[in-house]
């Protein structure tokens, strides 16, 4: 799923994309507790369910970085827990896209009980760009920077109105 928003880029303004997929979970026996409760931990991994699924989609996975030369370690992730989830359910992870300026990989996470469509947990992440050597990259990637031309998070190179 995409959602446009206006966006000014210099002297041109253009429809600015939000990239937003949406992944169904299956709790599994193993994620639970004694209590039938999905262990606290789960719900970074189903955060990771949500990014692998997001990379498949948007053409942008972590082989396509690392066949590339890059790492893209987590640095940060939070989760905030609202209700629980247990045996038997279904979520649904939304992931989002957070574009940024900074050379840095940004998603929010909302996770959602897929019967009840209430909210679970809510979340965030930040990757940052590494060379094999693991030596912190200051720049975007310029692969990544086409992938964000080619999704609509940056304005085209031919555009002879931008700066």
């Amino acid at each position: 799923m995409s959602r446009k928003e206006d966006i000014d880029f210099g002297k041109t303004s253009m429809k600015k994309r939000e990239l937003i997929t949406r992944t169904v979970i299956r709790i599994r026996f193993n994620e639970v507790d004694s209590m039938g409760v999905v262990w606290h931990g789960n719900y970074i991994r189903y955060f990771e369910d949500g990014r692998e699924d997001f990379g498949d989609r948007f053409s942008i996975n972590y082989l396509d970085f690392r066949n590339r030369g890059i790492l893209i370690p987590i640095v940060k992730v939070v989760c905030d827990f609202k209700k629980p989830l247990i045996y038997g359910d279904t979520a649904l992870v939304e992931t989002r896209f957070v574009d940024s300026e900074a050379a840095k990989i940004l998603y929010d996470y909302t996770l959602f009980n897929n019967k009840s469509h209430e909210i679970v947990a809510t979340g965030s992440s930040i990757q940052v760009f590494l060379s094999l050597n693991r030596e912190l990259l200051l720049d975007f990637p310029p692969f990544f920077l086409d992938w964000k031309k080619r999704n609509g998070l940056l304005p085209p190179d031919n555009d002879p109105g931008l700066i």
